[in-house]
């Protein structure tokens, strides 16, 4: 299937991420999260001519697309078809055992939520898929039509933050014990029937991101390869991570805060705190989100959060 020019977004944080990943223009990164390639054309446009880019996505379809964007560059842009969160063994099976940085564009591209036949989108009526790679098993009717109520509304509330998240999955179940759920459509007619038109829109929004994470078990796969991160990144290496939503975002706060604390505290008055030895200094105290300018010309940009830490020690 050939994959159309405008069908990935537009790289978030353009600048920013050149500003804060590139300290070496000689150096070797990763684009965890490539997409349509976007961020990795202006990487390695920024890049010496010995400067080198590794890309890592699980779908087939922005590699197709990226690897035409980045064919100009030739060896100097290898890309793996891969889940991030399996970056440290990709890159020894390519006997490279250090990066000068690597980024991480979370979320999902626009791409996949206008293919119809990826079936993300509430607002459409395709069949229900979700899974970004779909070479996996575990796809979105899956969920709905085979998990229990329990499980539903789990997967609603954690992933979703969905208030009525057990409503919802009464409903769901109910309405699968009739005729199996098979479109974004039957969800989102199951959802209108629990919330009503007022808040439809953001419950719609929650749910299919709830069911998005658990079929591509987003968030465990991103705490995976956050410490795979760590192992090849070199001293004065850079990880750059923009996320969209509260969930992602506190997962990255609170790694970057883990791995540069300097005491562990004891717990005790009389014990003192245990001096520890930090791995990352974290640059940005606070995410730099997106300037209005580019809100406005990008609507994706405006939920972004960029969070950048940097490598404070050697590897052994």
């Amino acid at each position: 299937m050939a994959v159309r020019l405008a069908s990935f977004h537009t790289p978030v944080l353009r600048e920013e991420v050149l500003a804060w990943l590139i300290t070496s223009t000689a150096g070797v990164y990763v684009d965890a999260t490539l997409g349509g390639g976007g961020h990795a054309e202006s990487i390695l446009q920024r890049l010496d001519p010995t400067g080198m880019l590794i890309g890592f996505d699980a779908d087939p379809d922005a590699l197709q697309f990226a690897a035409n964007r980045l064919s100009e560059f030739g060896g100097r842009a290898q890309l793996v078809h891969n889940n991030f969160r399996n970056i440290a063994s990709s890159l020894a099976q390519r006997e490279i055992q250090r990066v000068n940085g690597i980024l991480f564009d979370l979320g999902v591209s626009s791409h996949q939520f206008d293919e119809p036949t990826r079936g993300f989108s509430f607002r459409s009526d395709d069949l229900l898929d979700m899974r970004m790679d779909r070479s996996q098993a575990l796809d979105a009717r899956t969920v709905v039509n085979e998990y229990d109520e329990r499980d539903l509304s789990d997967v609603f509330w954690k992933y979703g933050e969905e208030r009525a998240s057990r409503s919802i999955a009464r409903l769901l179940v109910k309405r699968r014990a009739e005729s199996r759920i098979e479109t974004t459509g039957d969800v989102a007619s199951i959802v209108r029937t629990v919330v009503g038109d007022r808040f439809l829109v953001k419950s719609l929004a929650r749910i299919f991101q709830a069911l998005r994470i658990e079929v591509n078990n987003e968030l465990e796969n991103l705490e995976i390869a956050l410490r795979e991160a760590l192992p090849v990144l070199d001293a004065g290496g850079r990880i750059v991570v923009i996320s969209y939503h509260s969930l992602e975002d506190r997962i990255v706060k609170d790694f970057f805060k883990h791995e540069a604390a300097l005491f562990q505290p004891s717990g005790n008055k009389l014990v003192p705190d245990t001096k520890l030895d930090p791995t990352l200094r974290i640059l940005t105290k606070k995410p730099i989100g997106a300037s209005e300018v580019e809100t406005r010309s990008n609507s994706r940009a405006r939920s972004a959060k960029l969070r950048a830490a940097e490598r404070i020690r050697s590897v052994t």
